[in-house]
């Protein structure tokens, strides 16, 4: 069983920063890509960023490029999200997605909400 848990979340004003974790384990093994995607309340699920099995190549969505950076730590098979400049519009759950064995995983989510 493989499980994936989000944490870092919570409500900050517009311009402000928050830092999310995600935190993979269970029977897995080796590296995988790992991704953060978002979905806000009524719309769909949506991409925000990629980061490789090494960590070399990193790629965002175009509403979070240059206030975005997400790394990993492979040892402890953990992704991060600092999130910069936070908008209202960055208002969402968030969650980490992996893809391994021929299987997605997805964590429960983690809650931002930016104030105005």
């Amino acid at each position: 069983q493989v499980q994936l848990v989000e944490s870092g979340g919570g409500l900050v004003q517009a311009g402000g920063s928050l830092r999310l974790s995600c935190v993979v384990s269970g029977d897995i093994f080796g590296s995988f890509p790992m991704a953060w995607w978002r979905q806000a309340p009524g719309d769909q699920r949506e991409w925000v960023a990629y980061i490789s099995e090494t960590g070399a190549k990193t790629m965002y969505a175009d509403s979070v490029r240059g206030r975005f950076t997400v790394s990993r730590d492979k040892f402890v098979n953990a992704m991060y999200l600092q999130m910069n400049g936070l908008k209202p519009d960055d208002t969402a759950t968030y969650y980490c997605r992996i893809e391994a064995g021929g299987r997605e995983y997805w964590g429960q989510g983690a809650q931002v909400a930016v104030g105005s």
